[in-house]
């Protein structure tokens, strides 16, 4: 006797179902799990917006809505170039990250506590996050909370039937999380998900699953890649006020102050477009020429209606140009064709009488010669006044 074929259809549906389960094959459960450990999504790319939990969130929200702004993906960019794959930029870029100044946008505290609670998901957490499960507390602690500025790849981590599962993930422009000393985003805000860094970082897409955002791009993606050294601040955006912040790693926002170099660009640049290069250290920088002093005299001739800038004292100390033609020393030239009684330096003629016995030249004739007296006590000839009239 033949079952019915409902019973059989219901029969097949129910072996199906068990070996899928067996295999580790399952995925897209109905409570949005995407599979069992190293096997979950099968490449597929989850985008997940700012504020969503997403699939088996590890604890609830610790998001402090105070210190995260809205996403921050500017909407005006320019569509990227045909075959363009994700940025790579290093935990270090300027701008990266954003934040309100001395807010913090994640409750790190509270996810502590939260983890404390489940022993079991704290020991989840910590394998995937590659950290002793006695020293979660004090990972946590040392991670920096920040806020997404770009749409960013990660590797994501759930929490499923007592394990962590991993998939690849496209995190909103926006989302809350926090990063530790090389720049990397370690942990989501939202849902308390250990985070990774991508597989395939190097521009390999898979198919997307999920809603996409206003202004999504994938090929305006970041991937962001270890800084070269450990950090000890993090220059984000204020997106309060559109300005850069200085925040020390695994701060809260409670030191941050104004960064002593600004970066190179605006608070508001575009982080997935060209950027310039760092600017050089202050030692390797030119040296700005010296202005000269305002009460520097005209070294030019002076435009009718302004008032000519007096000269320094002779002799007094000046950094003022000296224009070219005219002498360095402190003492001015004598004005041409002008005869003066000072000495010109010129050396003396060997030949020249001594300069007590060269007669004075006056303006009046001269008519007559002052003579010596005589030897023998005489007066010269003459009128006896010591003349001769000529």
């Amino acid at each position: 006797m033949h079952a019915p074929p409902r019973l059989r259809h219901a029969v097949l549906a129910t072996l199906c179902a068990g070996l899928l389960a067996a295999t580790g094959c399952a995925r897209n459960a109905p409570d949005g799990g995407l599979g069992t450990e190293g096997t979950a999504g099968a490449g597929e790319i989850l985008l997940q917006p700012a504020a969503a939990h997403g699939p088996d969130p590890f604890t609830a929200s610790t998001v402090r809505r105070s210190g995260a702004a809205a996403s921050a993906t500017p909407s005006h960019r320019a569509p990227a170039p045909e075959g363009s794959g994700p940025h790579t930029l290093p935990g270090s870029t300027p701008g990266l990250y954003g934040g309100v100044r001395s807010v913090s946008s994640c409750d790190v505290a509270r996810q502590i506590r939260l983890l404390a609670a489940d022993p079991a998901r704290q020991k989840a957490f910590a394998r995937a996050a590659g950290v002793p499960a006695a020293e979660v507390a004090g990972f946590l602690r040392g991670l920096t909370p920040v806020v997404l500025r770009a749409d960013t790849r990660v590797t994501d981590h759930g929490f499923r039937d007592g394990a962590a599962t991993a998939f690849p993930a496209v995190l909103q422009g926006g989302t809350a999380v926090l990063v530790d000393g090389r720049g990397l985003p370690r942990v989501r805000c939202a849902c308390g998900n250990p985070l990774g860094r991508p597989a395939g970082a190097d521009g390999v897409r898979g198919p997307e699953r999920g809603e996409a955002w206003t202004g999504y791009d994938p090929a305006r993606t970041v991937v962001v890649a270890p800084a070269a050294r450990a950090l000890t601040e993090l220059l984000v955006v204020d997106s309060a006020h559109g300005r850069w912040i200085a925040r020390p790693t695994g701060d809260e926002g409670a030191r941050d102050r104004a960064p002593a170099e600004p970066p190179p660009y605006a608070p508001e640049t575009d982080i997935t477009g060209p950027l310039p290069e760092v600017s050089p250290s202050p030692s390797a920088r030119p040296k700005p020429e010296t202005p000269a002093p305002e009460d520097c005299p005209p070294t030019g001739t002076t435009p009718p209606g302004e008032a000519v800038v007096a000269p320094r004292e002779p002799g007094a100390a000046t950094d003022c140009p000296v224009p070219s033609g005219e002498p360095t020393g402190g003492r001015p030239e004598p004005f041409p064709g002008i005869p003066t009684d000072e000495p010109t330096g010129t050396p003396a003629d060997p030949d020249a009488p001594p300069e007590d016995l060269v007669p004075l030249m006056t303006d009046e004739p001269q008519t007559s010669i002052r003579l010596p007296w005589r030897e023998d006590g005489g007066r010269p000839p003459g009128d006896g006044r010591g003349t001769v009239h000529g």
